[in-house]
């Protein structure tokens, strides 16, 4: 359940449409400062990425599962094998928790207690359900196909009635979501600074694309599609997913 945002006079409030409702399942309370709540930080974290991790219980025990996922609107999206443990659960409309973690820097302070890391993470709350639609599962299937490659969907062979039956297609709406950044430098105690003799630095951490290795087995005559171009090596895995999203779903 969403509960609204209150007022300075404690009155119940909406919030803006640009921004997630802050609430206690969402709100930053460590280091709140870094908390974000708006929708295009959130939003932008999450289209960043290809890999999210998804808490839900089953019998009272905890499970968090890592999983290709990719948003639409307010929706996410997630897809496994029908016979999953977690794609089972999920199918009853369980409360689930969807997270995202960009690594940045490693940053090496003075004192044990100071040492961090720079990141980008959302979290993001909301109830699993099961697409049961053909015609929207396809449509869905193809455009996590994509996100990744845009345009692919047309080039590939498209599932057979064996691979339909085999996926299931989990959907989840943001019901609310908080974001969480560190993007500074090594932050000590300020005595530490003259008093530790102590080298300290940030080592930037960042993915990126390889280079490719065709299929041995590829048919003669066969070249690399134009759209490919973006994925050269060196590329950042988190640039090129942001632009990959926003040349398919065209933001």
């Amino acid at each position: 359940m969403v509960h609204p945002q209150a007022s300075p006079t404690g009155e119940a409030m909406s919030p803006p449409a640009s921004s997630y409702p802050v609430t206690p399942v969402n709100k930053v309370k460590r280091l709140h400062e870094r908390g974000r709540y708006d929708k295009a930080t959130i939003h932008a974290i999450l289209d960043a990425a290809l890999i999210c991790h998804i808490a839900y219980v089953i019998d009272g025990r905890p499970y968090c599962t890592p999983t290709g996922f990719w948003r639409e609107g307010e929706h996410l999206y997630w897809h496994g094998s029908s016979a999953s443990r977690m794609i089972r659960s999920q199918k009853e409309g369980v409360d689930v928790c969807l997270t995202v973690t960009h690594l940045d820097s490693l940053v090496m302070a003075r004192s044990g207690f100071h040492h961090s890391v720079n990141y980008r993470a959302v979290m993001a709350f909301g109830k699993a359900h099961v697409i049961d639609d053909v015609e929207t599962k396809l449509r869905l299937m193809d455009n996590f196909i994509d996100r990744i490659y845009p345009g692919r969907s047309k080039l590939i062979r498209q599932p057979n009635k064996q691979e339909l039956k085999a996926t299931t297609m989990i959907g989840m709406e943001i019901e609310t979501a908080s974001g969480k950044i560190r993007d500074k430098h090594v932050a000590d105690d300020e005595e530490d600074y003259e008093n530790v003799k102590a080298w300290s630095s940030l080592y930037p951490v960042v993915q990126t694309i390889g280079a490719p290795s065709d299929c041995p087995r590829q048919l003669p005559g066969l070249t690399r599609p134009e759209g490919m171009s973006d994925f050269e090596p060196g590329t950042r895995l988190d640039e090129l997913m942001t632009r990959t999203y926003r040349r398919t779903f065209g933001v």
